[in-house]
């Protein structure tokens, strides 16, 4: 039996997310999407698939449990394309 944590982790590889170790977060640079890993942990699977079929306009949208810094997102704008 899988465990939530790497139902959710296979759940968002399946979705095309790779794990950035510097950054310990999930990023989708297609779709401009990071998740912390804080925030997956934090949330259940149904959440998490909710936030993965969100719209992002072709702009990043970053999932953390406390909103980051505006200088913390464009460093990780700048770092993730």
């Amino acid at each position: 039996m899988m465990t939530a944590a790497a139902s959710k982790s296979q759940m968002l590889e399946d979705a095309g997310y790779s794990y950035n170790f510097d950054r310990t977060v999930y990023v989708n640079r297609g779709a401009k999407k990071a998740f912390s890993v804080e925030f997956i942990q934090d949330h259940k699977e149904d959440e998490l698939q909710r936030r993965l079929h969100e719209e992002t306009n072709g702009e990043w949208r970053f999932y953390f449990n406390a909103e980051p810094a505006p200088a913390v997102k464009a460093e990780l704008e700048n770092v993730l394309g």
